[in-house]
């Protein structure tokens, strides 16, 4: 029972030495070099070639490297098999890490005295108490959850939006289109962490920023596709948007012409929001394996009629 490992982006000796503590009876090949297709069993993968998982004959369980998992369901060879997407506490810590220093970022002004200590010049600019600032998030998954509670802990206003209704102590909680529309009214940031789904794709455009109150912010850690760079583009340059920190892009890696670079209301950062370290995240994959083997249900196992 053969693991076939497939990621340009992940460093493959660490995932075979991390699974191997963890489950030293497990083969581990890394792809290219995967021998007899039949032999493979499981999949660990990210962004793999189209039509590569379609030619493993005895292929019984897919792996995702990343907590989202549109580009595995854009594949249309993609065989009808088990999906889990990866969920981890060191995920979920770098997210809250992320959008908490961005939030930060923005409401601290921390770029304004970034400049102003190049200009050698000491003035308070003053903010807002946190309490009056409203920070909603789109998603309310794990992640969106672990940012929630980690702004509510310190003392902002937080809003979270979900397709179905959820609870979140201390959190305001919105869904539906009339909810969508009540929170937006309300934020001060808006944090994308939706998954990408025919729903959500294309969900930061203009008509969602007309709604965002003047001098807003937007922060996407979601995906590139949630987002219509050129209304952003436009909301920024007219003002209504104050701007905007962005982690994922349409295209990655964001190509060196694009606009985004040069516009310096626009924090680029190049998809590391949350990173999947395979120490930290090597306990998931083991735990899906086991249940494979033992026919225990598989955690976190999408739902593609969701998309996630």
């Amino acid at each position: 029972m053969a693991l076939l490992f497939c990621s340009t982006s992940d460093n493959a000796s660490q995932w075979v030495e991390e699974l191997a503590r963890r489950l030293p009876d497990l083969e581990v090949r890394v792809w290219p070099e995967m021998g007899d297709p039949a032999d493979i069993r499981m999949a660990l993968v990210w962004k793999p070639p189209a039509g590569l998982l379609a030619g493993l004959p005895n292929l019984g369980l897919i792996l995702s490297l990343g907590a989202g998992v549109e580009s595995l369901l854009e594949d249309p060879t993609l065989p009808e098999l088990p999906l889990v997407r990866m969920v981890s506490d060191g995920l979920t810590a770098d997210m809250a890490g992320y959008v908490t220093l961005q939030v930060l970022r923005w409401h601290r002004q921390l770029d304004a005295y970034r400049d102003q200590q190049a200009a050698g010049q000491w003035r308070p600019l003053g903010h807002r108490p946190a309490p009056e600032v409203g920070v909603g998030i789109l998603g309310l998954g794990e992640l969106g959850q672990a940012c929630a509670r980690t702004l509510r802990s310190m003392d902002y206003r937080v809003m979270g939006w979900s397709r179905t209704p959820k609870s979140v102590e201390g959190v305001d909680g919105f869904s539906g289109a009339d909810g969508l529309t009540a929170m937006l009214g309300r934020s001060d940031l808006l944090v994308c962490l939706l998954p990408l789904t025919l729903e959500t794709r294309g969900i930061l455009n203009r008509r969602l920023f007309a709604a965002l109150p003047k001098g807003a912010v937007v922060i996407n850690a979601g995906r590139g596709g949630h987002l219509v760079e050129e209304d952003l583009a436009a909301a920024v340059e007219s003002g209504h948007l104050g701007g905007a920190s962005l982690d994922v892009f349409v295209e990655e890696p964001l190509p060196a012409g694009h606009p985004f670079w040069r516009n310096p209301r626009i924090h680029v950062t190049p998809h590391v929001a949350a990173v999947t370290h395979p120490s930290r995240c090597a306990d998931h994959v083991a735990a899906a394996i086991r249940a494979l083997r033992t026919g225990q249900p598989l955690p976190s196992l999408v739902d593609r009629s969701r998309g996630y």
